[in-house]
């Protein structure tokens, strides 16, 4: 039933009020909050991982809307090229994207292109609000090496699934890291998981469990380079990536094994999903 124009005046006013009562805010502030545009944060940090490893110009799906007006501000702020206002969050958006971040006085995994919730928040002043936000979390302990809360909530999970406990060779933050992990660990959300005594079909059940929950992971054996058997997981979304890492989940996503070569995906099928969407199933 349509209502009556006054009815619909008196409830947009309600609403209006209930909007400034509960967070403090003015009602002009609220009016321009409800007009801004949204930037879907969890969407937006995903392109910024795969777009960059495409060979074409297909978009993340759900992701167009958030990254244009991402790209539109850093466009008027001088630091995008009109030509790479298109809806699709490669290289040369994430350096400008970086480069903002530096702006901000943002230093070394804060100003590494991803969209973290300052940076963007930030960004989107007047312009957009931030929706469906995530963050890496604190430092803490897991397993005698350094992961971020989320991580560690990934790991819990995958645990669970798998139904036994998981041992952590390597953990993230590195400083200068291990050289055969080519930078992968000098940030968040990575972890080496051992495989002693795990046979092949054990080593494959830990890899779904990690990918169900939200990691890029791979069984990495000494045929592929100079390291022991072992587990390498990558927390997509994790804000906190190293270059490297997030080069590593672009490519899980296309179907490949997160190596130099760029071969295929030789890990168990499972729905793509990060930490977020898996909560949310």
């Amino acid at each position: 039933m349509k209502l009556p124009a006054c009815a619909a005046a008196l409830g947009a006013a309600a609403l209006l009020a209930c909007m400034t009562g509960a967070s403090g805010m003015s009602a002009a502030q609220a009016a321009d909050a409800r007009a801004l545009p949204s930037v879907n944060m969890e969407a937006t940090v995903k392109a910024a991982q795969i777009d960059p490893r495409r060979s074409d110009d297909t978009l993340t799906p759900g992701a167009k809307a958030s990254v244009l007006l991402v790209e539109r501000a850093l466009r008027d702020r001088h630091l995008l090229d009109a030509k790479w206002v298109d809806g699709y969050f490669g290289t040369t958006t994430v350096v400008a994207f970086a480069k903002f971040q530096r702006s901000l006085g943002l230093t070394g995994l804060a100003a590494n292109g991803l969209p973290g919730k300052a940076s963007l928040t930030r960004l989107g002043a007047g312009r957009f609000t931030v929706t469906h936000i995530i963050g890496p979390g604190a430092r803490v302990s897991a397993g005698g090496v350094v992961v971020d809360t989320r991580t560690r909530s990934m790991l819990a999970e995958a645990k669970r699934l798998f139904g036994r406990d998981l041992v952590l060779l390597q953990g993230s933050y590195n400083r200068g890291g291990d050289p055969t992990s080519a930078g992968t660990h000098d940030g968040g959300g990575v972890v080496d998981i051992s495989v002693k005594g795990m046979d092949s079909a054990t080593r494959t059940a830990v890899v779904r469990a990690l990918r169900r929950v939200g990691f890029a992971a791979w069984v990495r054996s000494p045929d592929q380079a100079d390291w022991p058997w072992h587990i390498h997981g990558a927390a997509i979304n994790d804000t906190d990536l190293s270059s490297q890492a997030q080069h590593q989940i672009g490519d899980y996503y296309l179907g490949l094994n997160g190596l130099a070569g760029r071969g295929p995906d030789d890990g168990p099928k499972v729905t793509i999903r990060t930490w977020e969407e898996y909560q949310r199933r």
